[in-house]
């Protein structure tokens, strides 16, 4: 592969991979919005339907939230490929980037072969998940503060872990990606089947267990508060002497992703 056919593939991918990522964060977003604003309407309305009322592009649009599935399962939208877009085509770009050139090793860091260094690197995107997966149906995953505090410790000790066998660029990078790894997992892993049971039990007009509702929504808020962090790492590349050239560097990027936690708290309450 040519310079010139290798930068073209960089640069569509790349703008594939934002698009759609812009796309998948909003849509969260917009639903946290539109949960939040729920909550507070139903606790005013005491008992009584709601309905959320909105202006956009010359017209009005109202929005009710239903307990019960009232079309059928073929009439409900699906909000999951944008995840899988993002997530595909971000691997497209740790390929073209850093497994198939030189950009992921760093003799000085870590003198290991490239083969070596992306086993480690994909190993770290499947570690990532099952710790965190195993982690939230623990109980510890029942403790939001103690959920929170085992988060940072083990981004701590992964970012740690990365910058001294990748480049710098290539750690932050993976960081990253570890996140985006656990964030489309969760939707097609987790938060999907729990919505087929759901719609499932809802057509046949059966109960379905609330619990399964729950679980997904705690972990798409989980979403909300990794989306940030890792837009921040994507912008990361553009300024290494203050991200992953730095000396500190992982201390640097632990700093982002709790800065992005805050940055999440601060959005979804608005």
């Amino acid at each position: 592969m040519t310079s010139s056919v290798r930068e073209w593939l960089n640069l569509l991918v790349r703008w594939f991979h934002v698009f759609a990522a812009i796309m998948w964060v909003g849509q969260t977003y917009y639903f946290t919005w539109l949960d939040g604003q729920f909550g507070k309407l139903e606790r005013n309305a005491k008992g009584t339907p709601v309905a959320l009322w909105m202006v956009h592009s010359g017209g009005f649009y109202t929005v009710e939230k239903q307990k019960s599935l009232r079309v059928g399962p073929e009439q409900v939208h699906w909000f999951r490929w944008e995840a899988a877009m993002t997530w595909l085509s971000g691997i497209v770009l740790m390929f073209l980037v850093y497994y198939c050139s030189g950009g992921l090793i760093d003799p000085d860091i870590a003198d290991i072969s490239q083969a070596r260094g992306i086993a480690i690197g994909i190993g770290v995107l499947i570690l990532g998940w099952i710790i965190y997966d195993l982690a939230l149906r623990s109980s510890l995953g029942r403790s939001a503060i103690g959920f929170a505090i085992f988060s940072l410790i083990m981004t701590a000790a992964f970012a740690y872990g990365l910058v001294h066998v990748f480049s710098g660029r290539a750690a932050y990078t993976h960081g990253g990606t570890t996140l985006r790894t656990i964030m489309t997992l969760t939707v097609w892993a987790r938060i999907l089947p729990a919505q087929r049971k759901m719609i499932a039990a809802a057509a046949t007009g059966a109960t379905f267990d609330p619990a399964l509702g729950a679980q997904a929504k705690l972990r798409s808020k989980h979403n909300t508060f990794m989306a940030v962090p890792v837009v921040f790492i994507m912008l990361s590349n553009h300024f290494p002497v203050a991200t992953y050239g730095n000396t500190y560097s992982w201390q640097i990027l632990v700093a982002l992703v709790l800065i992005g936690w805050g940055a999440a708290k601060v959005i979804r309450q608005a």
